[in-house]
Protein backbone atom coordinates (compact mmCIF):
# COMPACT_ATOMS: atom_id res chain seq x y z
CA UNK A 1 0.00 0.00 0.00
CA UNK A 2 1.02 3.62 -0.46
CA UNK A 3 1.78 5.71 2.59
CA UNK A 4 2.98 9.15 3.55
CA UNK A 5 5.94 9.57 5.89
CA UNK A 6 3.62 10.25 8.84
CA UNK A 7 1.55 7.17 8.02
CA UNK A 8 4.74 5.11 7.79
CA UNK A 9 5.72 6.08 11.34
CA UNK A 10 2.37 4.89 12.68
CA UNK A 11 2.45 1.69 10.60
CA UNK A 12 5.96 0.78 11.81
CA UNK A 13 4.73 0.98 15.39
CA UNK A 14 2.40 -1.91 14.53
CA UNK A 15 5.16 -4.05 13.01
CA UNK A 16 7.24 -4.65 9.89
CA UNK A 17 6.26 -5.64 6.38
CA UNK A 18 8.54 -7.81 4.26
CA UNK A 19 9.18 -5.16 1.59
CA UNK A 20 9.43 -1.37 1.45
CA UNK A 21 9.95 1.15 -1.32
CA UNK A 22 11.05 4.68 -0.41
CA UNK A 23 11.27 7.05 -3.35
CA UNK A 24 11.53 10.82 -3.61
CA UNK A 25 13.62 13.85 -4.42
CA UNK A 26 14.02 15.21 -0.87
CA UNK A 27 17.19 13.53 0.46
CA UNK A 28 16.48 14.48 4.08
CA UNK A 29 12.96 13.00 4.11
CA UNK A 30 14.04 9.90 2.19
CA UNK A 31 16.89 9.37 4.66
CA UNK A 32 14.62 9.83 7.69
CA UNK A 33 12.03 7.41 6.32
CA UNK A 34 14.73 4.79 5.70
CA UNK A 35 16.19 5.40 9.16
CA UNK A 36 12.78 4.73 10.70
CA UNK A 37 12.49 1.41 8.83
CA UNK A 38 16.04 0.40 9.82
CA UNK A 39 15.41 1.30 13.46
CA UNK A 40 12.25 -0.80 13.57
CA UNK A 41 14.08 -3.68 11.89
CA UNK A 42 16.83 -3.60 14.55
CA UNK A 43 14.17 -3.60 17.26
CA UNK A 44 12.69 -6.77 15.78
CA UNK A 45 16.05 -8.49 15.52
CA UNK A 46 17.02 -7.82 11.90
CA UNK A 47 20.62 -7.17 12.84
CA UNK A 48 22.35 -8.24 9.63
CA UNK A 49 22.05 -5.36 7.15
CA UNK A 50 23.41 -5.80 3.64
CA UNK A 51 23.48 -2.93 1.14
CA UNK A 52 23.55 -3.32 -2.67
CA UNK A 53 23.97 -0.52 -5.19
CA UNK A 54 21.84 -1.43 -8.19
CA UNK A 55 23.27 0.41 -11.18
CA UNK A 56 23.76 -0.39 -14.83
CA UNK A 57 25.40 -3.79 -15.18
CA UNK A 58 24.51 -4.91 -11.65
CA UNK A 59 24.90 -8.68 -11.18
CA UNK A 60 21.54 -9.85 -9.83
CA UNK A 61 22.97 -13.30 -9.16
CA UNK A 62 25.06 -11.77 -6.37
CA UNK A 63 21.89 -10.57 -4.66
CA UNK A 64 20.15 -13.90 -5.25
CA UNK A 65 23.07 -15.79 -3.74
CA UNK A 66 23.17 -13.49 -0.70
CA UNK A 67 19.45 -13.87 -0.03
CA UNK A 68 19.56 -17.66 -0.34
CA UNK A 69 22.61 -18.13 1.87
CA UNK A 70 22.59 -18.34 5.65
CA UNK A 71 23.70 -15.33 7.67
CA UNK A 72 26.85 -15.58 9.78
CA UNK A 73 25.73 -12.79 12.10
CA UNK A 74 21.97 -12.98 12.65
CA UNK A 75 18.98 -15.09 11.72
CA UNK A 76 17.01 -12.06 10.54
CA UNK A 77 18.38 -9.89 7.74
CA UNK A 78 17.66 -6.53 6.14
CA UNK A 79 18.54 -6.24 2.44
CA UNK A 80 18.81 -2.67 1.22
CA UNK A 81 18.76 -2.03 -2.54
CA UNK A 82 19.77 1.46 -3.60
CA UNK A 83 18.48 2.03 -7.12
CA UNK A 84 19.10 5.66 -8.18
CA UNK A 85 17.08 5.40 -11.41
CA UNK A 86 14.43 3.00 -10.12
CA UNK A 87 15.02 0.74 -13.14
CA UNK A 88 15.57 -2.91 -12.34
CA UNK A 89 16.20 -4.00 -15.96
CA UNK A 90 17.16 -7.71 -15.93
CA UNK A 91 16.33 -8.00 -12.23
CA UNK A 92 12.71 -6.92 -12.53
CA UNK A 93 11.35 -10.47 -12.44
CA UNK A 94 13.51 -11.35 -9.45
CA UNK A 95 12.22 -8.29 -7.57
CA UNK A 96 8.67 -9.50 -8.14
CA UNK A 97 9.70 -12.89 -6.76
CA UNK A 98 11.29 -11.35 -3.65
CA UNK A 99 8.23 -9.20 -2.99
CA UNK A 100 5.55 -11.84 -3.61
CA UNK A 101 7.45 -14.76 -2.06
CA UNK A 102 10.05 -13.25 0.33
CA UNK A 103 12.80 -15.45 1.76
CA UNK A 104 12.19 -16.32 5.44
CA UNK A 105 13.28 -13.77 8.07
CA UNK A 106 14.17 -11.06 5.55
CA UNK A 107 13.05 -7.51 4.96
CA UNK A 108 13.81 -5.78 1.66
CA UNK A 109 14.17 -1.99 1.52
CA UNK A 110 14.36 -0.44 -1.95
CA UNK A 111 15.48 3.20 -2.13
CA UNK A 112 15.11 5.20 -5.35
CA UNK A 113 14.91 8.73 -6.62
CA UNK A 114 11.46 10.03 -7.49
CA UNK A 115 9.80 7.61 -9.90
CA UNK A 116 8.18 9.00 -13.02
CA UNK A 117 4.82 7.70 -14.17
CA UNK A 118 6.31 5.04 -16.45
CA UNK A 119 8.94 3.74 -14.00
CA UNK A 120 6.48 3.83 -11.12
CA UNK A 121 3.97 1.59 -12.91
CA UNK A 122 5.87 -1.64 -13.63
CA UNK A 123 5.21 -5.16 -12.30
CA UNK A 124 7.61 -4.99 -9.35
CA UNK A 125 6.28 -1.64 -8.08
CA UNK A 126 2.70 -2.86 -8.43
CA UNK A 127 3.59 -6.04 -6.56
CA UNK A 128 5.21 -4.02 -3.80
CA UNK A 129 2.16 -1.78 -3.39
CA UNK A 130 0.02 -4.90 -2.98
CA UNK A 131 2.29 -6.88 -0.66
CA UNK A 132 4.47 -4.25 0.95
CA UNK A 133 4.66 -0.53 1.62
CA UNK A 134 5.43 2.22 -0.90
CA UNK A 135 6.42 5.62 0.49
CA UNK A 136 6.58 8.28 -2.21
CA UNK A 137 8.02 11.54 -0.94
CA UNK A 138 7.24 14.80 -2.70
CA UNK A 139 9.38 17.91 -2.64
CA UNK A 140 8.54 20.60 -0.10
CA UNK A 141 8.12 23.78 -2.16
CA UNK A 142 9.14 27.28 -1.03
CA UNK A 143 5.56 28.23 -0.14
CA UNK A 144 5.08 25.08 1.95
CA UNK A 145 8.46 25.20 3.68
CA UNK A 146 7.51 27.59 6.54
CA UNK A 147 4.55 25.37 7.45
CA UNK A 148 6.75 22.27 7.24
CA UNK A 149 9.25 23.90 9.60
CA UNK A 150 6.53 24.76 12.11
CA UNK A 151 5.25 21.18 12.07
CA UNK A 152 8.78 19.86 12.54
CA UNK A 153 9.39 22.18 15.47
CA UNK A 154 6.05 21.18 16.97
CA UNK A 155 7.10 17.51 16.96
CA UNK A 156 10.01 18.57 19.19
CA UNK A 157 7.59 20.40 21.50
CA UNK A 158 8.73 23.78 20.21
CA UNK A 159 6.59 26.65 19.01
CA UNK A 160 7.99 28.31 15.90
CA UNK A 161 6.49 31.72 15.22
CA UNK A 162 5.24 32.28 11.61
CA UNK A 163 7.60 35.17 10.84
CA UNK A 164 10.57 33.23 12.25
CA UNK A 165 9.63 30.22 10.09
CA UNK A 166 9.45 32.47 7.03
CA UNK A 167 12.92 33.88 7.73
CA UNK A 168 14.45 30.44 8.23
CA UNK A 169 12.87 29.25 4.97
CA UNK A 170 14.35 32.19 3.06
CA UNK A 171 17.77 31.69 4.63
CA UNK A 172 17.72 27.99 3.69
CA UNK A 173 16.85 28.85 0.05
CA UNK A 174 14.72 25.73 -0.32
CA UNK A 175 17.36 23.38 1.13
CA UNK A 176 15.38 21.17 3.49
CA UNK A 177 18.45 19.81 5.25
CA UNK A 178 19.80 23.30 5.92
CA UNK A 179 16.40 24.41 7.22
CA UNK A 180 16.14 21.41 9.56
CA UNK A 181 19.67 22.01 10.84
CA UNK A 182 18.75 25.63 11.53
CA UNK A 183 15.83 24.45 13.68
CA UNK A 184 18.16 22.13 15.60
CA UNK A 185 20.60 24.98 16.24
CA UNK A 186 17.89 27.40 17.31
CA UNK A 187 16.50 24.87 19.76
CA UNK A 188 19.42 25.68 22.06
CA UNK A 189 18.56 29.39 21.96
CA UNK A 190 14.81 29.00 22.40
CA UNK A 191 13.26 30.33 25.60
CA UNK A 192 10.09 28.85 27.05
CA UNK A 193 9.93 26.45 24.11
CA UNK A 194 9.43 29.27 21.60
CA UNK A 195 11.51 30.25 18.57
CA UNK A 196 10.58 33.81 17.61
CA UNK A 197 12.03 36.40 15.26
CA UNK A 198 14.37 37.73 17.94
CA UNK A 199 15.81 34.26 18.51
CA UNK A 200 16.54 33.92 14.79
CA UNK A 201 18.08 37.40 14.67
CA UNK A 202 20.37 36.56 17.57
CA UNK A 203 21.47 33.45 15.71
CA UNK A 204 22.31 35.56 12.65
CA UNK A 205 24.14 38.05 14.83
CA UNK A 206 26.45 35.36 16.16
CA UNK A 207 28.27 35.05 12.87
CA UNK A 208 27.55 38.25 10.95
CA UNK A 209 28.58 41.85 11.47
CA UNK A 210 25.81 43.17 9.28
CA UNK A 211 22.13 42.39 9.63
CA UNK A 212 19.49 42.27 6.89
CA UNK A 213 17.08 43.90 9.34
CA UNK A 214 19.50 46.83 9.79
CA UNK A 215 19.46 47.23 6.01
CA UNK A 216 15.65 47.24 5.85
CA UNK A 217 15.38 49.67 8.77
CA UNK A 218 17.93 52.10 7.31
CA UNK A 219 16.22 52.08 3.91
CA UNK A 220 12.83 52.55 5.57
CA UNK A 221 14.11 55.58 7.51
CA UNK A 222 15.59 57.15 4.38
CA UNK A 223 19.18 56.65 5.52
CA UNK A 224 20.54 55.92 2.07
CA UNK A 225 24.26 56.05 2.88
CA UNK A 226 23.82 53.70 5.85
CA UNK A 227 21.59 51.32 3.87
CA UNK A 228 24.04 51.04 0.98
CA UNK A 229 26.95 50.55 3.40
CA UNK A 230 25.11 47.70 5.11
CA UNK A 231 24.22 46.19 1.71
CA UNK A 232 27.90 46.20 0.70
CA UNK A 233 28.76 44.61 4.05
CA UNK A 234 26.18 41.87 3.57
CA UNK A 235 27.57 41.13 0.13
CA UNK A 236 31.13 40.95 1.51
CA UNK A 237 30.00 38.52 4.21
CA UNK A 238 28.45 36.20 1.65
CA UNK A 239 24.80 36.76 2.57
CA UNK A 240 22.70 35.50 -0.32
CA UNK A 241 20.46 37.89 -2.33
CA UNK A 242 17.17 36.03 -1.58
CA UNK A 243 17.52 36.73 2.15
CA UNK A 244 18.28 40.42 1.56
CA UNK A 245 15.37 40.78 -0.84
CA UNK A 246 13.05 39.10 1.66
CA UNK A 247 13.97 41.62 4.36
CA UNK A 248 13.45 44.61 2.05
CA UNK A 249 10.15 43.23 0.71
CA UNK A 250 8.93 42.47 4.21
CA UNK A 251 9.62 46.07 5.27
CA UNK A 252 7.87 47.43 2.17
CA UNK A 253 4.80 45.28 2.82
CA UNK A 254 4.75 46.42 6.42
CA UNK A 255 4.77 50.08 5.35
CA UNK A 256 2.10 49.38 2.75
CA UNK A 257 -0.15 47.84 5.39
CA UNK A 258 0.55 50.75 7.75
CA UNK A 259 -0.47 53.22 5.07
CA UNK A 260 -3.59 51.23 4.23
CA UNK A 261 -4.58 51.08 7.88
CA UNK A 262 -4.25 54.85 8.07
CA UNK A 263 -6.22 55.35 4.85
CA UNK A 264 -8.99 53.00 5.98
CA UNK A 265 -8.72 54.11 9.60
CA UNK A 266 -8.42 50.49 10.63
CA UNK A 267 -6.36 48.75 13.31
CA UNK A 268 -6.29 45.42 11.43
CA UNK A 269 -2.67 44.24 11.18
CA UNK A 270 -2.97 41.55 8.52
CA UNK A 271 -0.68 38.52 8.18
CA UNK A 272 1.94 38.42 10.89
CA UNK A 273 4.80 37.35 8.65
CA UNK A 274 4.07 40.17 6.20
CA UNK A 275 4.77 42.82 8.80
CA UNK A 276 8.06 44.28 9.94
CA UNK A 277 6.53 45.25 13.28
CA UNK A 278 5.18 48.70 14.14
CA UNK A 279 6.88 51.16 11.73
CA UNK A 280 9.24 53.59 13.43
CA UNK A 281 8.43 57.35 13.43
CA UNK A 282 11.02 58.13 10.73
CA UNK A 283 9.42 55.59 8.40
CA UNK A 284 5.90 56.81 9.10
CA UNK A 285 6.97 60.34 8.27
CA UNK A 286 8.04 59.14 4.82
CA UNK A 287 5.29 56.62 4.10
CA UNK A 288 2.89 59.07 2.44
CA UNK A 289 5.52 60.13 -0.09
CA UNK A 290 7.02 56.73 -0.84
CA UNK A 291 6.03 55.12 -4.18
CA UNK A 292 5.31 51.84 -2.43
CA UNK A 293 3.39 50.25 -5.29
CA UNK A 294 6.28 50.93 -7.66
CA UNK A 295 8.84 49.70 -5.13
CA UNK A 296 6.90 46.46 -4.59
CA UNK A 297 6.71 45.91 -8.36
CA UNK A 298 10.45 46.50 -8.59
CA UNK A 299 11.03 44.08 -5.73
CA UNK A 300 9.11 41.50 -7.78
CA UNK A 301 11.43 42.21 -10.71
CA UNK A 302 14.46 41.77 -8.47
CA UNK A 303 13.05 38.41 -7.40
CA UNK A 304 12.89 37.33 -11.03
CA UNK A 305 16.48 38.51 -11.59
CA UNK A 306 17.67 36.60 -8.51
CA UNK A 307 15.94 33.45 -9.81
CA UNK A 308 17.44 33.88 -13.28
CA UNK A 309 14.04 34.48 -14.88
CA UNK A 310 14.98 38.03 -15.91
CA UNK A 311 18.29 39.33 -17.21
CA UNK A 312 20.32 41.46 -14.86
CA UNK A 313 22.80 41.34 -12.00
CA UNK A 314 21.13 40.56 -8.62
CA UNK A 315 23.44 42.82 -6.62
CA UNK A 316 23.00 45.76 -8.99
CA UNK A 317 19.24 45.28 -8.82
CA UNK A 318 19.31 45.06 -5.02
CA UNK A 319 21.43 48.21 -4.82
CA UNK A 320 18.94 50.05 -7.03
CA UNK A 321 15.98 48.84 -4.96
CA UNK A 322 17.71 49.85 -1.72
CA UNK A 323 18.58 53.28 -3.07
CA UNK A 324 15.05 53.84 -4.32
CA UNK A 325 13.54 52.67 -1.03
CA UNK A 326 15.82 55.07 0.86
CA UNK A 327 14.83 57.91 -1.48
CA UNK A 328 18.33 58.46 -2.86
CA UNK A 329 17.98 57.62 -6.53
CA UNK A 330 15.46 56.90 -9.26
CA UNK A 331 15.79 53.27 -10.29
CA UNK A 332 14.96 50.98 -13.17
CA UNK A 333 14.90 47.32 -12.30
CA UNK A 334 14.36 46.13 -15.82
CA UNK A 335 17.65 47.62 -16.95
CA UNK A 336 19.40 46.50 -13.76
CA UNK A 337 21.07 49.89 -13.55
CA UNK A 338 20.70 52.88 -11.32
CA UNK A 339 19.64 55.89 -13.37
Amino acid sequence: MRMTVDELTKALARGLKSAYLVSGDEPLLVSEACDAIRARARTEGYLDRQVFFVEKGFDWDVLRSAMQSLSLFAERRLFELRMPTGKADRGADYLVEIITNPPPDTVTLIVTAKLDRKTGDVPWTRALEQGGVSVQISAVGPEALPGWLRERANKSNLRLEPDAAQLIAVRAEGNLLAAAQEIDKLTMLATDGCIDMQTVRESVGESARYDVFDLAAAASRGQAARALLVLDGLKAEGIEPPLILWALSRELRGLWQARERERLRSNERGSAWNLAGPPNPESLARVRNLPLAQLLREASSVDRIVKGQLRGDPWTALRALTAGFAGALHQSMLSGRVA
